[in-house]
């Protein structure tokens, strides 16, 4: 495989602009948008995030509240905690960190979240309304995705487009963005059959299937654009992704890394629906 130079799409970059934007916009405000993070157990991941979400939010002027709890806490004592947050005047948007732990369904959860201060984009009202086109509050980590192929000036209507993974979380989501953008979308899987055929095929890949290095560089059209949502610790502690970068780097048009890429959108997403929930909420 000869050796060329991916055009990177710098993620850090770009969420650093749009916090920018945010912190702007909130600071034109008469009041301070409300962030309430509800964190339970003690996953070192999920600890980590939150404490960057902390730290993003609170740098945008948005106040910001982490609210811990015990991994022994039960259903009821975590949606009593969620009742309290949507009647709170002065919370705008409500995230509870999942994993949860097993005596707790996080479909119930998500549930009981009032859906116009659900600013991860998971209740249900907003999921039908992402698939009808409505406006709403979409999914942090899928609205990252198109804000890195909007910014890299990639045009989707009539493109093909595949996204590798269908997860309610990601895979979905990003695939009615991608049809709402008039691009032609695959969803693709475990079971798909022949499935380096079906990514070759693809001017847009959209890698979110929670494997490392799945997707090889043969794998990748030449040219094409690659977005990784994947980020997998390896044995060595390096983090990656679920492409092999190097060996996409040399084929694709435009490239995510690991990490760098969809990350650091995901959290500048969640402060824009954060503010944006409180402009709605509060006229």
């Amino acid at each position: 495989m000869t050796e060329t130079a991916a055009r990177i799409i710098d993620g850090k970059a770009i969420a650093a602009a749009l916090r920018a934007r945010v912190a702007a916009r909130t600071a034109a405000l008469g009041f301070r948008p409300g962030l309430a993070v509800v964190l339970v157990g003690d996953d070192p991941a999920s600890a980590v995030y939150v404490r960057s979400k902390d730290r993003a939010a609170k740098e945008a002027g948005i106040a910001a509240e982490t609210i811990r709890l015990p991994a022994t806490v039960t259903e009821a004592e975590l949606l009593a905690v969620v009742a309290r947050l949507n009647a709170d005047a002065a919370v705008d948007g409500i995230l509870v960190q999942l994993p949860l732990p097993p005596q707790i369904r996080a479909r119930a959860v998500i549930e009981a979240i009032d859906p116009a201060k659900d600013v991860d984009g998971f209740h249900p009202v907003n999921v039908g309304r992402l698939h009808d086109g409505t406006a709403t509050l979409v999914p942090c980590t899928p609205l990252g995705v198109m804000k890195l192929l909007a910014e890299a000036g990639v045009v989707l209507r009539g493109a093909r487009a595949l996204v590798l993974g269908r997860s309610a979380i990601v895979g979905k989501p990003v695939a009615a963005l991608l049809t709402a953008a008039d691009a032609t979308v695959t969803v693709a899987h475990s079971r798909t059959r022949d499935l380096p055929a079906e990514c070759r095929r693809a001017e847009v890949l959209v890698a979110a299937v929670g494997r490392a290095e799945m997707v090889r560089g043969d794998w990748i059209a030449s040219g094409a654009v690659v977005i990784d949502v994947g980020i997998n610790r390896l044995p060595d502690g390096r983090l990656a992704g679920d492409v092999a970068y190097a060996e996409a780097a040399a084929v694709a048009g435009a490239i995510t890394p690991v990490p760098g890429g969809v990350g650091p959108m995901t959290i500048a997403c969640l402060l824009e629906n954060t503010l944006g929930a409180a402009v709605a909420r509060r006229g």
